[in-house]
């Protein structure tokens, strides 16, 4: 029998142009970064039988081709700088300009064993409302900083009016970024679900539901992991290092973190007695946060409901 051959390209993202490569051939192509190069590139690709497409996170600029590409129905595969970085590595690939860059990305795509399923389309302008709100409270903060160590009443006066302006922004935008996932019943009732988790108030459901559209159909290990809460080995030989978090998805990981610390304290019975029962066995107070957070998040996980999250059945401890 004939082995079947998917065939896939590799697209280096600017803010202008799009480099396409297509594994395994000398071919390449450039088109305009628009509505309208995106529809030449899905007949370009089409006319080649690519299945499988390859694109680099490129700061946001690949948002509206690959959401293009995804409705035309192609699988795409959107890479981490790091990844196609350490692909390189490994294969002594050291030149590096667009054109060579898209030929790699082909590589890696072709390489790809497991295609995980395309995240919900809603979720995208939801995840952008997020951030939005995520920045204007870093400016609180930055601003209430200033306030601190400010001495002059009149500068105060300016630093607390910005400080209730953003204030009533952030109260606004977090409303209407409610009222936006509320218009779908079923995200609707998997935030009411990831809300009613002790000491999870509204806008750590909203960042659990959004940044970690995987909950319910995962274990918690890979759970762990995409919130940067998974304790990794340090060991060599006769050496056994201490247990460290790397990676994962950053604003999830702030989300959980300030909801546990909270959680653990007044709110979650579960989380209390563990923190309490960690800091006696003498485990240091901010791994202690560390793992509590990461029972926070399978403690979420057990309570979805197979029907609603496609995870198991609840459990109310």
């Amino acid at each position: 029998m004939a082995k079947r051959i998917t065939i896939c390209a590799g697209i280096d993202t600017g803010k202008a142009k799009l480099d396409v490569a297509v594994d395994g051939s000398s071919e390449q192509w450039q088109v305009d970064n628009t509505v309208e190069g995106h529809q030449a590139l899905v007949e370009w690709l089409k006319r080649r039988k690519v299945k499988r497409i390859g694109i680099e996170a490129s700061g946001g600029y690949e948002q509206a081709v690959v959401a293009e590409l995804r409705r035309k129905r192609f699988v795409v595969i959107l890479f981490q700088p790091k990844q196609v970085c350490a692909y390189a590595t490994f294969h002594q690939l050291l030149a590096k300009n667009d054109k060579i860059d898209a030929a790699l990305i082909a590589m890696c795509t072709a390489a790809v064993k497991t295609i995980h399923p395309a995240p919900d389309p809603r979720l995208q302008p939801f995840a952008e409302h997020l951030t939005m709100i995520d920045q204007i409270t870093e400016d609180i903060a930055r601003l209430k900083n200033r306030l601190e160590s400010c001495r002059d009443t009149r500068i105060q006066g300016i630093w607390k009016a910005q400080i209730a302006l953003l204030a009533k922004s952030k109260r606004a935008e977090l409303k209407a970024l409610l009222a936006a996932i509320r218009q779908h019943p079923d995200l609707a009732a998997r935030l009411d679900l990831i809300y009613s988790v002790a000491g999870c108030g509204l806008p750590t459901a909203v960042a659990v539901l959004v940044r970690m559209p995987e909950v319910g159909n995962i274990t918690r290990g890979p759970a762990a992991a995409l919130g940067g809460l998974a304790p990794y080995d340090d060991d060599s030989g006769n050496h056994t290092g201490a247990r460290h978090i790397e990676g994962g998805r950053e604003r999830l990981r702030r989300a959980l973190y300030n909801a546990a610390l909270a959680a653990s304290f007044r709110w979650n019975p579960q989380l209390k007695a563990l923190y309490a029962r960690l800091i006696a066995a003498g485990t240091p107070q901010m791994r202690a946060h560390r793992l509590r957070q990461k029972a926070a998040r399978h403690h979420q996980r057990r309570r979805r409901p197979r029907n609603s999250l496609g995870g198991r059945g609840a459990s109310r401890a």
